[in-house]
């Protein structure tokens, strides 16, 4: 059975989608977080900022179902410029311990707002 996951936690869905959706209670999907902070409504033009604030937005959804990022399984990570990766690759490695879930970094022409990066993940419980 899937179920929405929903939390004011992190930024609402700008469009026709779920922040996350949880499947027979086992599995939580989230969807692709972009570096928007819920309360403000703001976005740092700071790619390490940027970073961190996306998997806040994705640690908040998790935790809307009980789970932590020790849950998270598969990430995807798109930047807008490549030569981004190893600052967000720093960031991103002081939100997960090991065994690290498996990952794919892409670069894409353009995010959502203009964001540098946006992150989605599989999590399971």
């Amino acid at each position: 059975m899937k179920k929405q996951i929903a939390t004011d936690k992190a930024p609402q869905a700008i469009g026709p989608y779920s922040q996350g959706v949880n499947v027979t209670g086992d599995f939580s999907f989230v969807s692709g977080q972009l570096p928007i902070n819920a309360t403000t409504g703001e976005m740092s033009e700071d790619v390490a900022e940027q970073t961190k604030q996306s998997l806040e937005n994705m640690k908040a959804i998790l935790e809307e179902t009980g789970l932590t990022m020790d849950n998270v399984v598969k990430t995807t990570i798109f930047l807008s410029n490549m030569e981004d990766f190893a600052v967000v690759n720093e960031v991103y490695g002081s939100f997960f311990k090991e065994p690290f879930p498996s990952r794919s970094t892409i670069e894409v022409a353009r995010l959502p707002k203009d964001a540098k990066v946006e992150i989605e993940a599989i999590a399971v419980k």
